[in-house]
This record gives structure tokens, sequence and C-alpha cells, in this order.
């Protein structure tokens, strides 16, 4: 397996490392190579040749995908398909979680083995006064389960207040958003079909 390549740099341990999750990310995001190469500065033919664990990127060319994926580096090591072989894309144990965390107050945390299914399970973890920020929208329908604290979701021009034991479910092409507003840190588990991430 060839190392560096365009990134410089140290490597990633190859034995870990997973190209195929930036595949899948990618995809799930959906930018076409060329987008992902013009948001890291790195060559088309050399992201390819990562996505098909025929080079593995050197620490800064795999933070570079990182930050152009809005994920953390650690999203691309073995995470949720940890654990021995009758659980690899099946199940995924507390401590494998992967973790997105954003600038905004919130953590989420993919519940899902991969990205490749029509589903994807998610747990969110939002901060006093965390918000998603400006309305967004993105194909599919979305369900949660407001597990702890108090959750404002707007969906459209309807903006309801949900506690924990509430449940929502609405298709994802309309705009939408949460914030949290409890004192306390609010969670909620989110079903999304298909995969946004």
């Amino acid at each position: 397996m060839a190392t560096g390549g365009a990134g410089g740099g140290n490597t990633a341990q190859p034995a870990e490392f997973d190209g195929h999750e930036v595949r899948a990310l990618r995809k799930a995001r959906r930018f076409s190579l060329a987008v992902l190469a013009a948001r890291t500065g790195l060559s088309v033919g050399y992201l390819s040749q990562v996505e098909r664990n025929q080079s593995t990127p050197s620490v800064k060319a795999l933070s570079a995908i990182a930050r152009a994926l809005d994920v953390t580096v650690g999203w691309f090591f073995s995470g949720g398909a940890a654990g021995p072989g009758e659980e690899k894309g099946l199940v995924v144990r507390r401590d494998n979680r992967r973790r997105i965390i954003f600038r905004d107050g919130f953590v989420d945390y993919l519940l899902s083995p991969g990205l490749d299914g029509a589903l994807e399970l998610l747990i969110s973890h939002f901060k006093p006064g965390a918000t998603t920020g400006e309305p967004y929208t993105h194909r599919g329908e979305e369900a949660g389960l407001v597990l702890k604290g108090r959750l404002e979701i707007t969906v459209g021009e309807r903006c309801v207040v949900l506690e924990e034991g509430d449940s929502f479910t609405f298709a994802s092409t309309e705009p939408h958003g949460y914030r949290n507003l409890d004192d306390g840190e609010t969670i909620v588990v989110y079903a999304i079909t298909p995969p946004s991430y």
C-alpha cells in the first residue's frame, strides 16, 4: 500500500484506516470527487486512491478531508465496524460510536454501523442554548425521540416545544431546525432516511 502521496507529513495508521469510509461519507454528503478535491486542495486521482485503499493518507491530508466533510479524523477509523467478525456491520458498541462535533454546541453520535444502508440512527447531545442554526433541508424523512431535556423544533412555519418522552416525524425536505431550551443538556435519538452523514 502506498503512503503519504499528495498530502505530505506523517501517515495515518494503515491497519485501522478504511478509505471506504471516506467514499461512503462523501457519497452521503452528495459530493463528487471533484468537489472534495476543491475543498481539500488534494487531487481527484489521489482522493480516488485513498477511497479505494490504494493509498494511505498523511495526517495532513486526512485532516483536510475530515474538515471538508465536517467530521473528526476519528470518523475514518474502525469506529462502528470494530468488534468481532459477527458484529461487523451489525453492532455499534457504546465506546465505538463515531462522533461529529458542531461549533453550535451539539454533538452527533452515529449509532448505525455504516452509511451504506437506507436508514441512519443518531443520538444528539445539545448543550444549553445549542441550536442547529438557520433552517435547512435535505432529502428524505426524519423522526426522533427526546430522551432528556426540552427541544424546540421548527418545521416549515411550525414551531413546537418537546419534552422528555415526546417524539416527532417530518419530511426533511421541509426547512427545519432544532434548539435546546433546557438549562441542562438535551439528548435526542434520531432515525433519518436516507442517511445524511
